[in-house]
């Protein structure tokens, strides 16, 4: 089973920052992407930020510029720098790890969220 845990979330005044951290464990074979999304109140989850086993990157518009995603490896973690935070930026954010527990595998596995609030 893989498992992953979100941490770093938190209250944060308008143009400041946070870091979150996605940690996986488990038996995990194969990733081939580390994803974060988020979700607002009433709002569908989006995509924020995808990297890949190569460390190709992607952003959402609405982040691109003041968000860095990053991984490592060896941990088995993600990471997501946030810079310049918005009052819109307000979600649970969620971890995702798209891969498994055998060679090839692209299953979905989803952390618990943590929660990120911009406010002044």
């Amino acid at each position: 089973q893989v498992q992953l845990v979100e941490s770093g979330g938190g209250l944060v005044q308008p143009g400041g920052s946070l870091r979150l951290s996605c940690a996986a464990s488990g038996r995990i074979l194969s990733i081939n992407a580390m994803v974060w999304y988020r979700q607002a109140p009433g709002k569908q989850r989006e995509l924020v930020a995808h990297i890949t086993s190569g460390g190709s990157t992607n952003y959402a518009g609405s982040v691109k510029g003041r968000f860095t995603i990053s991984r490592d490896n060896v941990k088995n973690a993600a990471y997501l720098q946030m810079n310049s935070l918005k009052p819109e930026d307000t979600a649970v954010y969620y971890c995702n790890l798209k891969g498994g527990t055998y060679y090839g595998a692209s299953d979905d596995y989803w952390g618990q969220g943590t929660q990120v609030t911009v406010s002044s």
